[in-house]
């Protein structure tokens, strides 16, 4: 301050000493001087104009401010000469109300009415400029060019605290811009609407862009209806229809303050005497009602006992605050209001008169509002002139507030802090009586989604909830009340909506990414053909919510197909959808009653789509919810796999023999391998199949109109049978299929014979070929050839093998694979060391030396393979029962990883409820004993395949190499 002084001319000096000269006013710029830098810099920098005004009434001076706007800026040629004469005339007004304001001429209230004033006069010569411009250069035609806003067809309507006339000392200001096509001569070469859309742009950077001179007005038009889909200007007709048949209870709320301020003032009349049935209903249904109830309960309100920290505390957000004043106001306003007009002043201290004089409120309510009103709302304007900031917040330090303190006039900052705490309460006591009716709907904090933007509390709540990005939820979740998708356009939908939305959010916020599983949720809305009958489901049955918020916030895959069937939430009520799902049999006999009913072959790829994949969602909720366990679940997967393949490949074939006939005396044989051979498919395995045929002579050919040889003819049926599996179709995909295990991989023939493939195995195959051997199972095929087939592959698994030959192939395998995948961690279930990849190569590897001798211990499951070796006694029943132990955990915990968080788990990304649920899933009390047991089997897995496998060929090879 002082250096400011300082660096001021002899002219300047010689003017401010004679300024201070006046002892009062002395005394009044020592407090300005002493308290804001702000509009010590308005008085420094305009002392002329300063001198001038302490020696006028602050009427006349006000006056003076107005009327120089009004006549200079509309006729300015230059848009930057009308925005620094606004600048100026904004700078002066600060100060003439800063210095009225702090010497007790004018009150709290009268400062707010004219700074509304200077606002109204202000946009109204800006608009006027900015047509008469628009006049100037042909693109419309004025009516009335001495008088541009007559009938311009162009409005600005003002919103909150402007339009009640409250405004702060440096506050935004709310607007809605409308505009009357039928009243506007438009003669530009652009739609009109994007004419009046770069109109509002203007008269928004002229009031609110910083200049070297300042700005005159921060704008917010984001009151207008929807406006995340909205232009910034809109016609009259558009936001009426938009009130008439989405408008939220909220924006009645808002839309009693809404006041006509600049441009045409007929038109404004006009549309809000068309808007006030939306604002002021006669008769509430009962759903209207439920819905200002639930907003209100959206808000977490305490009558005492809560703890208001002064330091720091939001005097409009924060409890016992200005907006807790409005807010009980409006809200019986709007229940009231319309069967008693009295009662709808848009000014908050005339409708708290209204309402006492109702007997709507109790004469201490009244009393103690409107005392608050007034304190907190002169305590708002001193904070905003120290450096005309928009702030509502107490400084945090003791320092800060007795700056503050001072600038109220208070001699201590003790008795300020007192009469500020007895406000606060007061406001807090009176406003949480509003919530006693019904329980909060608000959990641990406010969840408030209405309004134009987001309140400080509600992201706090959201935060305190686990998402990341609560602006984001806040206009999600804004965006489905203004009814932008199907399902929540109709009335009912929305206020059944507001209902749950807390519950809502509080199960997504229980997921590993909150903010990922709220975004399923949209997208999942956004299908939705209607909402009402969901929502009613889901309000009338909690648990269902649970089920939801796993879904979304775990299993993107099962989100994805529940967004196209939200149908199927209703199952999930059905108390068998829990019970694991009937055996192979069964369900392939469904599934061909099914496609039974299918009219043409796509039809039949849409149909084994759904059904899949309505049972794939079944099996997947009851991984999540933990009802069945993971081998239960690897089984069901994989019967639902085989019945697929065994119920489509004879569509598939008869699709096959319309243009090519059949071969005479042959067969397609489908063997299954992998996860699908061994039944442990997991949510996301792909099939490992290989395509064999059979026939009586190896010449003959298919005895169709188009006839062909045997490998060509089951080559391609191979190569149907693949693209129905894979082929996406309107319903999606089924599954990945992977022919590469078929001899000679890739480069062989998608189909071969069954004597070929013998033949091959026998005598060609690799050691790696034959352990894949070990989990085969014939899944289609005549039965007559099947046996054939079996036989083959039970010779080539029981054949007497090199056991050092073995060994070493298998250990070398071991050590490139290891080498390619790491285990990035003990949660990589596969390529861990002691994982699954360890103990298959443990169970195929002793299949393979053994099953010569004991050819009983061949078995496609890895687990029932060790069991059968225990039973002859080739390794102990103690290791059995360890590495049957492991292959369990192991395979639950990448069951509930592949469903929910795929093959990337990160332990430290994930969160308390992800891991406790993980825990739940593998039947452990707590995610680190989950986490010590896995630990364990795997150093025991990794010590048994040391001492089969490792140990013994790092011996043989070390016994080669010095042999040498």
């Amino acid at each position: 301050m002082e250096e400011r002084l300082r660096n001021l001319d002899d002219e300047q000096q010689d003017k401010l000493t004679e300024i201070l000269e006046h002892a009062q006013v002395s005394q009044l710029l020592d407090v300005i001087f002493g308290y804001s830098p702000y509009l010590t810099q308005c008085l420094l920098s305009d002392l002329p104009w300063t001198g001038r005004t302490l020696e006028q009434s602050p009427e006349t001076a006000f006056q003076g401010i107005l009327t120089e706007c009004e006549n200079k800026v509309p006729a300015c040629e230059d848009t930057a000469q009308a925005m620094r004469i606004l600048r100026q005339s904004r700078r002066r007004t600060s100060l003439l109300l800063g210095l009225c304001d702090i010497a007790g001429l004018l009150d709290v209230m009268a400062v707010t009415e004219q700074l509304s004033a200077f606002a109204d006069t202000a946009i109204n010569a800006a608009v006027a400029h900015l047509l008469l411009q628009a006049d100037r250069r042909g693109e419309i035609a004025l009516k009335n060019q001495d008088y541009p806003l007559t009938d311009c067809g162009y409005l600005v309507i003002a919103m909150g605290k402007y339009g009640a006339r409250e405004l702060n000392y440096s506050s935004d200001i709310d607007l809605i811009v409308l505009y009357s096509p039928e009243q506007i001569d438009y003669r530009g070469s652009r739609d009109l609407q994007s004419r009046m859309v770069r109109l509002t742009q203007d008269l928004a950077r002229m009031l609110d862009e910083r200049t070297a001179d300042g700005y005159v007005f921060r704008t917010d038009l984001r009151l207008r209806p929807d406006p995340g889909a909205t232009p910034l200007a809109l016609s009259v007709n558009a936001a009426l229809s938009y009130y008439e048949s989405t408008g939220q209870n909220w924006e009645r709320a808002a839309m009693i303050k809404a006041r006509a301020a600049a441009g045409d003032l007929e038109l404004g009349a006009w549309f809000l005497n068309e808007l006030a049935p939306f604002i002021w209903r006669k008769h509430l249904d009962f759903w209207a009602i439920q819905d200002i109830h639930s907003i209100k309960r959206q808000i977490h309100a305490q009558k005492g006992g809560s703890v208001i920290e002064v330091e720091g505390h939001n005097i409009k957000l924060g409890r016992g605050g200005i907006r807790e004043i409005e807010f009980f106001v409006q809200v019986q306003q709007l229940i009231f209001g319309g069967r008693e007009p009295v009662l709808r002043p848009a000014k908050t201290l005339d409708a708290l008169d209204q309402l006492a004089e109702a007997e709507r409120i109790s004469a201490e309510a009244q009393h103690d509002l409107l005392d608050a009103y007034r304190f907190l709302r002169t305590l708002e304007h001193r904070l905003q002139m120290v450096e005309d900031q928009q702030t509502h917040s107490l400084p945090e330090t003791a320092d800060g507030l007795s700056q503050i303190a001072g600038f109220m006039g208070y001699s201590s900052q003790e008795r300020f802090r007192e009469d500020l705490l007895d406000h606060l309460r007061k406001v807090e006591r009176h406003y949480a009586e509003l919530f006693e009716e019904a329980p909060s709907l608000a959990g641990p904090g406010n969840l408030v989604f209405t309004g134009g933007e987001p309140e400080p509390e509600t992201l706090k709540t959201l935060k305190t909830m686990g998402y990341q990005d609560g602006e984001k939820v806040f206009h999600t979740v804004r965006a489905w009340h203004h009814g932008r998708y199907r399902a929540t356009r109709s009335t009912r939908a929305r206020q059944i909506l507001t209902e749950i939305m807390p519950a809502l959010i509080d199960q997504f916020g229980e997921t590993l990414d909150p903010d990922t599983a709220l975004s399923r949720f949209d997208a999942f809305l956004a299908g939705l053909p209607a909402g009402v009958q969901l929502f009613s489901l889901l309000y009338q049955n909690p648990k269902l919510l649970e089920v939801l918020g796993d879904i979304m916030g775990r299993a993107p895959a099962l989100a994805d197909h529940l967004s196209r069937n939200a149908g199927l939430l209703e199952a999930v009520l059905d108390s068998s959808f829990f019970e694991p799902l009937p055996d192979r049999e069964t369900l392939e006999k469904h599934l061909r009653e099914e496609l039974s009913r299918a009219r043409d072959f796509e039809d039949c790829l849409d149909v084994v789509r759904r059904w899949t994949a309505d049972h794939r969602f079944q099996v997947g909720v009851q991984i999540l919810r933990s009802s069945i366990t993971s081998i239960e679940a690897s089984t069901a997967l994989s019967d639902l796999a085989e019945a697929v393949i065994r119920a489509l490949a004879p569509t598939v074939e008869a699709q096959m023999a319309e243009q090519h006939g059949v071969i005479p005396d042959g067969g397609l044989l489908i063997l299954a391998l992998g996860k699908l051979g061994g039944r442990e498919m997991t949510f996301s395995s792909d099939l490992d199949l290989v395509f064999l045929y059979q026939t009586a002579d190896d010449h003959a050919e298919s005895d169709g109109r188009k006839p062909l040889s045997a490998s060509v003819y089951y080559g391609r049926l191979a190569q149907r049978i693949i693209t129905a599996l894979t082929a996406l179709t309107a319903e999606g995909q089924l599954y990945e299929v992977d022919p590469r295990l078929r001899p000679s991989g890739a480069a062989g023939p998608i189909a071969l014979s069954v004597n070929g493939f013998a033949k091959y195995e026998q005598n060609d195959a690799w050691t790696w070929e034959h352990m894949a051997l070990t989990k085969a199972r014939v899944i289609h095929g005549p039965a007559s050839l099947t046996s054939d087939l079996e036989n083959h592959i039970h010779a080539v698994l029981t054949k007497h093998r090199d056991p050092d030959q073995l060994l070493l192939a298998v250990h070398d395998m071991r050590r490139r694979i290891e080498k390619e995948h790491p285990g990035k961690s003990i949660w990589d279930c596969k390529y861990v060391r002691g994982g699954l990849y360890d103990l298959d190569f443990l169970a195929q590897y002793l299949q393979l030396r053994d099953a010569a001798d004991c050819p009983d211990i061949i078995s496609p499951s890895s687990e029932q393979a060790f069991s059968k070796m225990a039973k002859a006694g080739l390794i102990e029943q103690e290791e059995n029962e360890d590495l049957s132990r492991a292959m369990r955990l192991f395979r639950q915990v990448q069951n509930f990883l592949r469903l929910t968080m795929g093959d990337d788990f990160k332990e430290e990304q994930a969160n308390a409820p992800l891991k406790l649920a993980l825990a739940r899933a593998t039947e452990y009390p707590t995610f680190e004993e989950l986490k010590d047991a896995l630990t364990i089997s795997a150093q025991t897995v990794t010590r048994y395949y040391s001492k089969r496998i490792e140990q013994p060929a790092q011996a043989l090879t070390d016994t080669r190499e010095s042999t040498k």
